[in-house]
């Protein structure tokens, strides 16, 4: 009964350790004979968006497109095309989109240059606003306004 008792913690164990990244290839035929071909293919492909799921990677996604863009990575590794020729012509063929991290350029300087513009937006703001928080001590009272104070107050 204390074995039953500990087989989800055994099970969430043997996951945790025995989990390695899951790749989506739905036919291992479509793996290369070629090992190191193979683990290109794989990097090649980490770095290609699915173009239907969005944020998934086209070795981590099960869509036929992304088996599709798969297929192609693997034929043009087999066909002795450098990484950077891969790339280059999937970007030409389906845009910068394709891309999980886009190449800096003057067409993607806003993406990503909008989180430090954004964070020094936030901190302006946040300096203005306390700029703006001075405190302001009032005037004393003159003797007219004391008198009246008095009699309003009843302490004449």
């Amino acid at each position: 009964m204390k074995t039953f008792k500990r087989f989800p913690a055994l099970l969430l164990a043997v996951g945790l350790i025995g989990g390695g990244v899951a790749l989506a290839l739905d036919d291992p035929s479509e793996m290369l004979p070629n090992p190191a071909q193979e683990k290109r293919a794989e990097a090649i492909g980490a770095h290609l968006r699915c173009l239907v799921c969005q944020n998934e990677s086209i070795e981590d996604s099960s869509a036929p497109l992304a088996r599709d863009l798969r297929k192609v990575v693997r034929e043009q590794v087999s066909a002795g095309k450098s990484d950077q020729q891969i790339m280059d012509w999937m970007t030409e063929r389906y845009g910068e989109f394709i891309r999980l991290a886009p190449q800096f350029s003057w067409s993607t300087a806003l993406l990503w240059l909008m989180p430090a513009l954004a964070l020094v937006a936030g901190l302006v703001i946040a300096w203005r606003a306390t700029k703006r928080r001075t405190v302001v001590t009032p005037a004393p009272l003159t003797d007219d306004e004391r008198a009246r104070l008095d009699a309003l107050s009843g302490r004449e």
